[in-house]
Formats: structure tokens, sequence, C-alpha cells
């Protein structure tokens, strides 16, 4: 059976800041929809935890995207 694991990263977009990858709280989806939409959900999670003052300055965003486990 086909796997997905989700790679989340939290940006900024200030030139010079990199994309850091940050850890999720599930990590292995059974299907590519159950993982897409708990990227975008965890996405607001995490942005609603940091201050308006922190993502106004730094212009944070995440990245993210569902690929096939291949470790199965």
């Amino acid at each position: 059976m086909t796997k997905f694991i989700l790679l989340m990263l939290v940006c900024s977009g200030v030139p010079g800041n990199d994309c850091k990858p940050i850890p999720t709280p599930i990590e292995e989806f059974n299907t590519y929809h159950e993982c897409i939409y708990f990227g975008y959900d965890y996405s607001s999670i995490l942005l609603k935890e940091m201050t308006p003052e922190v993502v106004d300055k730094y212009e944070m965003y995440t990245r993210f995207d569902c690929k096939v486990d291949k470790i199965i």
C-alpha cells in the first residue's frame, strides 16, 4: 500500500533568510488527499501561533509537499 510523507518548511520573505524544515505531528498518511489537507490545516495553525508582529516583520509563510514514501 502506498504511503505519503509530509515535508514542511517555514520560510521568510525577507532576503537572506532560508526556509527551515519543521517537524509535524503526523508524518505519514495513507492517501495523498489526507496528507495535503493536513498540510494546509497545519500551516494555518503554525502561522496563527506566531505573533502578528513576527509574521509581518519576517513575511512568514510555509511550504509543503506530500511525497510517496519510498522506504515502505
